[in-house]
């Protein structure tokens, strides 16, 4: 994987309560200034579309708690869809699964899945889970037709750890989110099945990418086309 290659799979991520236009404005530059996604909140999509139209943007649904009724769930998803979002981040709801009303859980993010024609990530808070619930969590978001399971919204004490990516990509492709600050934590991430990062230290995961690592890949490129 050369340097372009792991910048695709970073999604540059800027959620935090006091997010003003001016933090997406310079979130969206930095990622296509360095090849990653971008990840805002839904109330910006629509001017960050405008701003990058052929950047990769991501959006949150029902964040950061997951406990919105499931119609605003499915509201919400629709019309950043139609804002222009390429991908969707939806929290679970938490406290039914510790409730144990799997059907519930599983029909609401069926829901927003069937509402949008992009990809649906499941957000499944890890730090508030124990290893039974995860393996659940997971369980639903695949049945539900989600297209990812992603570790955390950032909002709970503890964020990705190797060992949940690790379980987590038993069910669905993974995105490592929460407390990942740098190449070296991104890339062990990596290395145990995630094929996304979400962080807000996208520049900073990037640019640390070794630049050996890059040159010896375009050698091996470079060699493959002789």
């Amino acid at each position: 994987m050369n340097r372009s290659e792991f910048a695709a799979r970073i999604d540059h991520t800027v959620l935090g309560p006091e997010t003003r236009p001016s933090d997406v404005e310079r979130v969206v530059d930095e990622a296509e200034a360095h090849g990653m996604n971008a990840c805002i909140p839904p109330c910006y999509v629509a001017a960050a579309r405008e701003q990058a139209p052929d950047l990769t943007l991501a959006t949150v649904i029902g964040f950061p708690h997951g406990q919105n009724a499931t119609i605003a769930k499915r509201e919400e998803a629709a019309t950043a869809w139609r804002d222009g979002a390429d991908e969707l981040d939806v929290v679970v709801n938490v406290g039914r699964l510790h409730a144990g009303e799997d059907g519930e859980v599983r029909d609401e993010l069926a829901e927003v899945v069937a509402a949008v024609p992009i990809p649906v990530k499941v957000i499944i808070e890890t730090a508030l889970l124990d290893r039974e619930e995860k393996h659940r969590a997971c369980k639903l978001a695949r049945d539900a037709d989600a297209a990812f399971v992603k570790t955390s919204t950032g909002f709970a004490d503890g964020g990705a750890t190797v060992e949940d990516v690790e379980l987590m990509a038993e069910y669905l492709p993974v995105k490592a989110s929460g407390g990942v600050g740098s190449y070296e934590e991104a890339r062990a991430m990596f290395d145990a099945g995630a094929e996304r990062i979400g962080a807000s230290s996208g520049v900073a995961i990037v640019e640390g990418f070794p630049a050996d690592e890059n040159a010896n890949e375009s050698e091996s490129e470079n060699e493959d086309e002789e």
